[in-house]
């Protein structure tokens, strides 16, 4: 006897990840997105194998906050994962979002194939000549390497700590940001 009541895993999945500030608050919007299987903060882009939080946060391991997201491109695709990447950040600050300063923050993408890369670009010079924002976009589109989850208490961090001040003044803006902007994408 089949169990229906638990959501069959789909027959293909795709890789994502990006940087677009603090893990946080990527994290708690794209758990929220419809089409994603499964989100998880960590490290990317740097020279320090298996780098902790407090090394990434010094800045000298070359290191950026990511999330790395497991999605069903059958139900959202690459091009809207960064639709949403690119309204819920700033791409046009080189390596901070907000109050949130060094190498650590920066915004980037790190592709997986030439089809991501191909998509990213397209998505960039889109954005770009629609003059979405006022200044150049400086997100980094560069292959990926390796990734790093991070420690276990920054996953599921804002689900887990949504009263926490950070939590309430930078990560509930971007869901909010999220959840107005793309409704119709949000998980039922």
């Amino acid at each position: 006897m089949t169990d229906t009541s638990t959501p069959r895993s789909p027959a293909r999945t795709e890789v994502a990840t990006l940087a677009g500030g603090c893990f946080w608050c990527l994290e708690a919007v794209y758990d929220q997105m419809r089409g994603v299987i499964e989100v998880e903060s960590g490290y990317a882009g740097g020279q320090v194998h298996n780098p902790s939080y407090r090394q990434v946060c010094t800045g000298t391991t070359g290191h950026a906050e990511v999330v790395q997201i497991t999605f069903d491109p059958g139900a959202v695709s690459f091009k809207n994962l960064l639709e949403v990447f690119f309204t819920i950040h700033d791409p046009t600050t080189l390596n901070r979002q907000g109050a949130d300063v060094g190498t650590q923050y920066r915004s980037a993408i790190f592709y997986h194939s030439p089809e991501q890369q191909q998509q990213a670009r397209h998505v960039i010079d889109e954005i770009t000549a629609a003059g979405v924002w006022d200044a150049p976009i400086v997100t980094e589109v560069v292959p990926f390497t390796r990734f790093y989850r991070a420690e276990d208490y920054h996953q599921e961090y804002y689900a887990n700590n949504s009263s926490q001040p950070y939590c309430r003044a930078v990560v509930a803006p971007k869901v909010a940001k999220f959840r107005k902007y793309f409704l119709e994408q949000v998980k039922k």
